[in-house]
């Protein structure tokens, strides 16, 4: 699944500014609930749901946050990087700077794995992410983020 299926240009926010990682997921929820019509506040809440299982902050100062709506019809991904970093109560302790979010309809699955694993691959490329922490200009991110590996292209 290329990320172009998940994210628009105007997903991509290149210096989103949170103090905390509660602010994050109010700054994220909001912008999402922009793009697709819905109640921040109810995106808001999945996301906090879904932390509560346990911290997607995955490592190397980058955060997968992700949850599923009802009544949602597609998988759509959102990309922030932070004007600085927080702390995401990360595995590995780091703080983070780049978000990915990821919202799926309450019925995806199998697609909402495959997709939560496309963006965790992308996001373990060092150049990809050296990249995107250089740049702040969101058509170059938009850019980086849907470009296909050679690796992927099977």
């Amino acid at each position: 699944m290329p990320l172009a299926d998940l994210i628009a240009p105007d997903a991509v926010f290149p210096m989103l500014r949170a103090s905390s990682k509660k602010q994050a997921l109010q700054e994220l929820a909001q912008q999402a609930g922009g793009m697709i019509g819905r109640d921040p506040r109810e995106i808001f809440e999945t996301l906090l749901q879904r932390e509560r299982l346990g911290s997607t902050g995955v490592g190397n100062g980058i955060a997968i946050p992700h949850g599923k709506l009802a009544k949602l019809d597609k998988l759509v991904g959102l990309f922030a990087r932070l004007e600085k970093p927080i702390d995401f109560e990360s595995l590995d302790g780091q703080p983070v700077d780049l978000l990915f979010l990821l919202l799926a309809p309450e019925a995806a699955g199998a697609d909402h794995l495959k997709a939560l694993a496309r963006v965790a691959r992308m996001l373990r490329d060092p150049d990809t992410v050296e990249k995107l922490r250089a740049t702040r200009d969101a058509k170059a991110m938009f850019t980086l983020l849907t470009a296909t590996p050679a690796s992927d292209a099977a």
